[in-house]
């Protein structure tokens, strides 16, 4: 297991990635989805410092391995939920 600074960097930079794709989806599309793009924006920016926050202090009596496993899945699925409506931008 990574330990929490790599974890965090790692969230970070993908959160970065997606934060960017987005502003360039944006670009592209034109002022009639500018709404859709901010609120896409703001859930990057709230789904990174949840995690982020969740990784600093995990759930008192759950075991660490199990804790990292479910963080890292939700955080997949809701990565993969971001790229969909980014791509429907």
């Amino acid at each position: 297991m990574t330990n929490k600074r790599t974890l965090k960097k790692s969230i970070k930079l993908i959160c970065e990635e997606l934060f960017a794709e987005a502003i360039a989806a944006s670009l592209y599309r034109g002022e009639e989805h500018q709404k859709n793009a901010e609120a896409v924006l703001f859930s990057i920016i709230r789904m990174q410092n949840d995690f982020t926050a969740r990784i600093s202090h995990p759930e008192p009596g759950m075991a660490a391995k199990s804790f990292y496993r479910n963080l890292r899945e939700d955080f997949i699925a809701q990565t993969s939920e971001l790229i969909d409506q980014i791509n429907n931008l």
